[in-house]
Formats: C-alpha cells, sequence, structure tokens
C-alpha cells in the first residue's frame, strides 16, 4: 500500500502513523471507515467520530510500555492537585501503585476517582504536582506512545460500531505492524481468554449482549498486552449476575496476567473482591489506603461509614472466593446463555 499523506501532518503507511517532522505538528493519523478516510484529532482539535475519537485519544488501544529500569512504584501521584472552574476536585494527592497490584479508587460520585484515572494517561493535567508512570513524569513522554502503552476500559465500552469483533480487538496490533496471522492468533486467544465463542469475532458491536460487548472491551484493551490498565466502573452498567461472572472473571485474569490496574468503583463488594489495596476518597483528598481486611477493621470513621453503608456478607466477600474453573475455562454449554455466541 503506497504512502498516503494527511494533512502534511502524518504518513500512513500500511497500518502505521509516523509524526511529520514539521516543528509543532499536531501529531494525528487515520483509521478506515466504510468508504472512506476517517480523520482522527489528537484530543486538542474537532471531533470527527465521537466513539472513534474517544477510543484513540483516551488510550484504550494499549501498547508496551518504554522499557525502565525504575524500581519503585510503576504510578506515582506526587503532591498532584487539579482544580476545574474554580472547584477543587482533586488536592493534595500521594499515591503509589506497584507493579502487578489492583489498587482501587473507592469513593461516592465526585469524590474525584475518575479525574485521578484520567491523570495517569493525560486526558486530564494537574494544575500542581507530578504524576510518574514508570518513574518518568508522563508530561514529559509523548502523548501518543503515553496513551497506547496503556490499557483503557470504561463502563460505556467504546466499540466502533462500524468493526466486527475481530477487528475491534485486532486494531492495535494491526497498526503496530503485526503480521495478520499473528493478529487474528492473538484475537482468538484473547476470546477465549475472556470467555467468548469464537464464531464472535464476525458480529458487530449492536449484535452483542452488555456482557459480551464488555468482555469485548477488556480483550481490546489486553490485545497488545499493556503493562497498565485503567478501569473506570467497567462494570457498572450490567445486571447483576452479569457483573459477578465479569467480576471473577477478571480475578481470574489477573492472577494470570499480573498487570497494574487501577480499578475504579463506588461498589465497596466489588472493591473487597477485586482490589489488592483499596483507596478511599472522599471530597478530592485520599483518605486512606488499606488491604481488604484491613479496611474491614478500619476504626477510621469515614471507613467505617462505608462499611456500615454495605452491611452484610462484606466478610465473605473479603476473603475472595474464586471458582475453582474460570468461566474462561468452562465448556459453552456450562456458561450463561448470554455468553454462547447468543445476543
Amino acid at each position: 500500500m503506497p504512502a498516503l499523506l494527511v494533512f502534511h501532518v502524518v504518513i500512513i503507511t500500511r497500518s502505521r502513523y509516523e509524526p511529520s517532522a514539521a516543528q509543532g505538528a499536531s501529531r494525528r493519523f487515520v483509521l478506515p471507515h466504510p468508504g472512506k478516510i476517517h480523520r482522527i484529532g489528537d484530543g486538542q482539535s474537532g471531533v470527527r467520530h465521537r466513539t472513534t475519537t474517544l477510543f484513540v485519544n483516551s488510550g484504550m488501544l494499549g501498547a508496551h510500555m518504554p522499557i525502565t529500569t525504575s524500581e519503585g512504584p510503576v504510578i506515582e501521584f506526587r503532591d498532584v492537585a487539579y482544580r476545574v472552574a474554580g472547584t477543587q476536585v482533586v488536592c493534595g494527592l500521594n499515591l503509589g501503585v506497584q507493579h502487578g497490584e489492583t489498587l482501587v479508587l473507592l469513593g461516592r460520585s465526585g469524590s474525584g476517582k475518575t479525574t485521578t484515572l484520567k491523570l495517569v494517561n493525560r486526558l486530564l493535567l494537574p494544575t500542581a504536582g507530578e504524576v510518574r508512570v514508570n518513574g518518568v513524569l508522563n508530561s514529559a513522554c509523548d502523548l501518543i506512545r503515553l496513551r497506547r502503552s496503556i490499557g483503557y476500559v470504561i463502563q460505556d465500552v467504546g466499540l466502533f460500531p462500524h468493526f466486527t469483533v475481530e477487528r475491534n480487538i485486532g486494531l492495535v496490533p494491526k497498526i503496530e505492524g503485526w503480521p495478520e496471522e499473528r493478529t487474528r492468533a492473538r484475537v482468538q486467544e484473547l476470546l477465549q481468554m475472556v470467555g467468548l465463542a469464537a464464531e464472535l469475532a464476525t458480529r458487530y458491536p449492536h449484535q452483542l449482549s452488555g456482557g459480551q460487548r464488555q468482555r469485548v472491551g477488556v480483550a481490546r484493551a489486553l490485545a497488545a498486552d499493556p503493562a497498565v490498565l485503567l478501569m473506570d466502573e467497567p462494570f457498572g452498567a450490567l445486571d447483576p449476575l452479569t457483573r459477578d461472572e465479569l467480576q471473577r472473571e477478571f480475578l481470574s485474569l489477573q492472577q494470570r496476567l499480573h498487570k497494574t490496574v487501577i480499578f475504579v468503583t463506588h461498589d465497596l463488594r466489588e472493591a473487597l473482591l477485586l482490589g489488592s489495596r483499596i483507596a478511599l476518597m472522599e471530597a478530592g483528598r485520599l483518605v486512606t489506603v488499606l488491604a481488604p481486611q484491613d479496611f474491614l477493621r478500619s476504626t477510621d470513621p469515614r471507613v467505617s461509614a462505608y462499611v456500615r453503608a454495605f452491611a452484610d456478607g462484606l466478610q465473605l466477600v473479603a476473603d475472595r472466593p474464586v471458582n475453582d474453573r474460570p468461566l474462561a475455562d468452562r465448556p459453552l454449554n456450562d456458561r450463561p446463555l448470554n455468553d454462547r455466541g447468543t445476543s
């Protein structure tokens, strides 16, 4: 495929992109759309396709993190604050996320959880303090490389509606220049990993159930094997049974993959089940960071209030019961109907 010049800013060769050598050029790239080339913004310019732009700009694509020699936290907030329109959303945040752990940001609506998450991949910029990824200031990193190095899963999934499941999952490997055979094998591996039937690869998002779309979103975030995952209430919009299944599948996956995860939720049961540690936030400030069992025993009145609100059964959840056979490893006839390739 010949090189294609797009607005003298980006050259697309096959599925790769290269920024223009021009000083100060805005980085953009294009993705295929039925019948035309589609321009994607860089987060600072106008939106041409809402779903596509969100997917690219937020870093949902995921890729390998740059190799560093840092032995400290994978993600670190140093005296971070974020203020917008006169409102202090996050204040004095000091927090480190260690390699391979799932740190849960817990708190009520408006406590600063999602804002904190977005500061990692520079969807938002702190008004004070530093955010470091692998010991490097994220403000000093190339923006596109940073976002593509971090898997991102949100509640509304954000799948490309005009792409099949296979193309949605395989987009990043394709952009990275993987051979078609390797990409196809990775897609099949991920479908099995997240508990989806192989025949779903040819379906479109509107042909899937909510639980299936969320599984595809997780698979897409894992496609290029990123070391870091950001998950913003990914299971919040699902029915209770499907949500429970996906929580346990995620726990099983994390026990195998050992990603560094920041997971946002307001649900204490979810936090106890999935978190290595729980960071409670209130009014933009970090209240405490505790292991699940320690969280239940805490005498801090703000922690106790959260525990009382959820009341019964929390101790059992904190003990983390895990199925002997994760859903992804069960035969199809032993899975719920909405995960056997039906919508």
